[in-house]
């Protein structure tokens, strides 16, 4: 499925993602993506609870579906996602960067399966949440992170200004949500920006497809991949709809949720 937001082209693919990745071609100018974190607890039988129970405040009885690919133990997560990750490498262009989303129980499996694949690690982004539970006695679990390497070396002449490594931005209110654990579409319209100028992004977890509209909305085209039918469709009618606008612009996220 194509829609053009914003005069750019968004596709949207409904699949695995190891299996979809390996027939596109091709080549991508930036690969950044939000994948099942497979976290939220300390134990095999935490991290297979359904998602509503692990990333959100209704205790189960969250009214957006369930999504699929979350229940794998660390070992075959990092295994997984590294594969993922050096196919994704086969069809990036020479210096592309790559932009992974994981949370603190995740991030040294990542930055493992990063290098494994054969990215050049680069760092780690925070994504400032703002809010969180507190916890007495404990630094509050208020961030989530984005580890990110490039396809090789990265010139520093690709056109692309000087990048913040901390963002702020509050979560989307649970009225506004599509996904159960979207991310902000600011946060992402910063984030995508790390592309080269006129280049194509690649999103093989799009979810409710913020990173898609947020790549068309900044001025690139974008390709995306879900495994979720629900979430396919619900992104399918989200990324409509802000076709349908002149620019691209409404979405179901209403005012921006930036933080300070």
């Amino acid at each position: 499925m194509r829609i053009a937001i914003n005069g750019h082209a968004v596709d949207l693919l409904h699949g695995d993602a190891l299996e979809k990745v390996a027939t596109l071609t091709g080549p991508f100018s930036a690969i950044i993506t939000d994948p099942p974190y497979s976290s939220g607890a300390n134990s095999l039988a935490g991290k297979q609870q359904s998602t509503s129970k692990k990333y959100t405040g209704t205790k189960g009885r969250c009214p957006l579906p369930d999504f699929e690919g979350d229940t794998l133990d660390q070992r075959s997560w990092t295994r997984w996602i590294a594969e993922l990750l050096r196919d994704a490498r086969t069809i990036a262009e020479l210096d592309a960067p790559l932009c992974v989303f994981c949370d603190w129980r995740q991030l040294p499996a990542l930055t493992d399966a990063v290098q494994w694949a054969g990215w050049s690690w680069r760092g780690v982004c925070v994504w400032d949440k703002i809010n969180s539970r507190p916890q007495k006695g404990r630094f509050r679990q208020q961030a989530e992170f984005v580890a990110w390497a490039s396809n090789g070396p990265m010139p520093v002449d690709r056109g692309v200004g000087v990048l913040p490594g901390v963002l702020s931005y509050t979560q989307p209110q649970a009225a506004g949500r599509v996904h159960q654990t979207q991310k902000p579409l600011d946060l992402m319209r910063q984030i995508v920006r790390i592309c080269r100028p006129g280049g194509t992004v690649l999103d093989p977890f799009a979810g409710s497809g913020t990173t898609l509209l947020a790549a068309a909305l900044e001025g690139y085209d974008a390709v995306g991949i879900e495994l979720s039918k629900s979430y396919y469709m619900a992104a399918q009618a989200r990324l409509e709809r802000a076709g349908r606008d002149t620019d691209g612009s409404a979405d179901v996220e209403g005012e921006d949720q930036k933080g300070a």
